[in-house]
């Protein structure tokens, strides 16, 4: 019972971490826009967790929950990845070069993907507020 109380709560602090960790490599980025040969990383996460709510979700995914050993096993959970272990994945973009030193970092567009990822990030935060506001009000039964 516990555990499904702070589901929510985990997801959120999931998409917190990787924020944060895409923070750091936005800011690295920035910081090796003169470096020669540097190339530019992105943190993938958010296509990571869209599958792995879906094949959560999905027939494939179903898996049925056991309270007691003796119960029989519903679904294989086969190539299932939880949402709960999707971690971020740094990766950096070897393809392309923006100047004639090797170096492919425009940025403008890591400005821009700091301004996005600073608001993600304080909305993730806000709603984790929000849960934990919940959470607390549930258990001082609303006073």
């Amino acid at each position: 019972m516990w555990d499904r109380l702070f589901k929510s709560v985990d997801l959120l602090q999931h998409g917190l971490a990787a924020a944060w960790e895409r923070n750091t490599v936005i800011r690295h980025n920035i910081a090796n826009t003169e470096t020669p040969d540097f190339k530019a990383s992105d943190v993938q996460f958010e296509s990571l967790f869209a599958d792995a709510l879906q094949s959560a979700e999905g027939t494939g995914g179903f898996v049925g929950r056991k309270t007691n050993s003796r119960h029989i096993d519903i679904g294989s959970g086969a190539g299932v990845v939880r949402p709960e272990d999707v971690t971020p994945r740094v990766v950096a973009n070897e393809d392309t070069s923006m100047r004639m030193d090797g170096n492919n970092v425009d940025i403008e567009s890591e400005n821009v993907k700091l301004a996005q990822n600073s608001l993600l990030y304080n909305t993730i935060l806000t709603k984790l507020n929000s849960e934990l506001a919940r959470i607390k009000m549930a258990v001082s039964e609303g006073k």
